[in-house]
């Protein structure tokens, strides 16, 4: 079943598929982000793939590594087919943006600002691309692997303190 789903994604999308692997049953493609929103559509509504399910998305920080510096990692599930494959996005540092998955998948909306807050990966179309978890004073993205540990913030006011 597992070669199905890359099969089918490199049947569609084979301009867009870099690379494929599988390792006991984890599905992994390396996409380009140019077809991204369509590419995840397609996994979505294609019957025989079927993935309703949007587990998670993060960035992974290869700093002084690999380059490209991120990839932007989605993992989706199929409740009905019971399988499950990972997307991989490799973003340079110097243009750190994918497009939007909030079209297809409403429940990536904070996992894309988290994304972006922590990581500063943009979320091209995101409606909301506002700071979810550091203020919006921070300055810089605390999970880069660059970011320096001693660092000082600005400093903010608590809601009803005084100055």
């Amino acid at each position: 079943m597992s070669k199905n789903v890359l099969e089918r994604l490199q049947a569609r999308f084979a301009d867009q598929v870099e690379e494929t692997h599988s390792n006991q049953g984890d599905d992994t493609a390396y996409v380009k982000r140019d077809k991204l929103v369509e590419l995840l559509t397609f996994l979505r509504d294609d019957a025989e793939l079927a993935f309703n399910l949007p587990v998670d998305l993060t960035v992974v920080d290869w700093y002084q590594k690999r380059e490209p510096r991120f990839e932007v990692v989605y993992h989706l599930y199929s409740t009905t087919k019971k399988h499950r494959v990972r997307l991989k996005v490799r973003v340079d540092e110097d243009d750190a943006r994918v497009p939007s998955s909030f079209p297809v998948w409403p429940g990536f909306d904070w996992f894309e600002r988290e994304a972006w807050d922590l990581y500063g990966v943009r979320f091209e179309g995101h409606p909301n691309h506002t700071r979810i978890m550091m203020w919006e004073g921070f300055e810089g993205h605390p999970l880069r692997k660059d970011y320096p540990i001693n660092k000082r913030q600005p400093l903010t006011t608590l809601l009803g303190e005084q100055k």
